[in-house]
């Protein structure tokens, strides 16, 4: 699967609506009906008050789980930086985190989730603040993995921003090495993605990865 950097991703589609279009009623009810029988076959009662909108709960929240195929287009908005020249605009971090994440184990359909912490070095434009946690969430809320997130999180904002580096750090617990398999106590899986002066700077490195409260 192909990682998004292209901005037509963020914005809307020729219909209106952002990314994938919703999911018609009519077959969000037969999705309904394919989840009753795999839980009736696997020994759910969904006779009682509490399960019989066990289904149509659990493909809504499915739903919900994977808005991220949707696209933002509140991405899209970028402006001027505050640097004026000179080297330290080459060294100055903008980090954000913790961003917590919640996602969906492509592998299995198994939750994973943890933080984010997201850094990059303006050049030319700056994002606000609160666009670095929409561009988390985007990638998040997919069937995907704890790798292509970080590495869609770092292209997206490399095409939005063009900075002089991006830095993303991801801290998950995986649910598919909890529930199953070898069923680990409680796994945490931390990995990282450099792009600029960050791959080029092992000091940069380290300050980004002091802020997140890691030690290199």
């Amino acid at each position: 699967m192909s990682i998004e950097p292209d901005l037509t991703k963020l914005k809307t589609d020729s219909d209106g609506e952002r990314g994938r279009p919703r999911v018609p009623e009519e077959d969000l009810r037969r999705f309904e009906g394919y989840a009753a029988e795999i839980f009736s076959s696997f020994g759910l009662d969904l006779t009682t008050p509490g399960t019989e909108a066990t289904p149509r709960r659990f493909i809504r929240a499915l739903l919900d789980s994977t808005s991220g195929y949707e696209g933002d287009p509140k991405l899209l908005t970028a402006f001027r930086t505050e640097c004026r020249g000179g080297t330290d605009c080459e060294l100055n971090q903008v980090v954000e985190g913790p961003i917590p994440f919640y996602s969906l184990c492509e592998h299995h359909a198994l939750p994973f989730y943890g933080q984010v912490f997201v850094g990059y070095i303006a050049h030319e434009q700056i994002i606000g603040l609160s666009k670095l946690t929409r561009v988390v969430r985007l990638f998040a809320r997919r069937f995907t993995v704890q790798e292509r997130i970080g590495q869609q999180i770092l292209d997206t904002l490399g095409t939005l921003l063009s900075p002089h580096g991006v830095a993303v750090y991801l801290d998950a617990h995986h649910l598919c090495t909890q529930m199953r398999g070898v069923q680990e106590s409680r796994p945490s899986t931390q990995t990282t993605v450099w792009r600029g002066h960050y791959a080029e700077n092992p000091a940069l490195r380290a300050e980004f990865l002091a802020i997140c409260r890691v030690h290199p």
